[in-house]
């Protein structure tokens, strides 16, 4: 999609998004066939619903028809949410992320610690992060700080056996 279109949907659809308490994290136009296809990715701290998604999409298609955005050619809209195993690159993203398991690609630039690790987010600040870096074969875990500028891409880790958050208060 080009940049003019991306700026121009992203200036039409974000106060619509905003207004409902969500993120607009990204917008996507590609070819499905003879039609387009506009996927809208909205996220919130709180995560979003599938009545969120499928509210925000009736008002989303309401105002591009009233505009004229995405010209005359057929689409399908398509609003979600990120899923579990988006990138992570916004300071938001990882205050999200915080108690989940991220695999971090730390840059080169980052020194001796350039490569691929695997860490729990304890907590996130304004330069970086504390993780915890699960102990192997018995030893215990070690707590660790990443700075942002040492990280070339981060993905949360999907857990099966994780108890989440409610699971563990009751």
């Amino acid at each position: 999609m080009s940049t003019t279109q991306s700026d121009r949907l992203r200036g039409l659809l974000e106060p619509l998004v905003a207004a409902k308490g969500l993120d607009l994290e990204d917008i996507e136009l590609s070819k499905a066939g003879k039609r387009r296809m506009l996927r809208i990715i909205v996220d919130s701290d709180e995560g979003v619903d599938l009545d969120e998604c499928a509210e925000l999409s009736r008002e989303i298609s309401d105002r591009l028809d009233e505009s004229d955005a995405m010209g005359e050619d057929e689409y399908n809209l398509e609003v979600s949410s990120p899923g579990a195993d988006r990138p992570l690159s916004e300071h938001r993203h990882y205050v999200r992320a915080i108690g989940r398991l991220v695999k971090f690609q730390l840059s080169a630039e980052g020194g001796k610690d350039a490569g691929e690790l695997v860490a729990r987010i304890l907590g996130v600040d304004d330069e970086g992060m504390d993780v915890e870096v699960p102990g192997v074969k018995g030893r215990k875990a070690t707590a660790r700080r990443i700075a942002f500028t040492d990280i070339a891409k981060a993905r949360v880790e999907i857990e099966f056996s994780r108890k989440d958050k409610k699971e563990e208060e009751a």
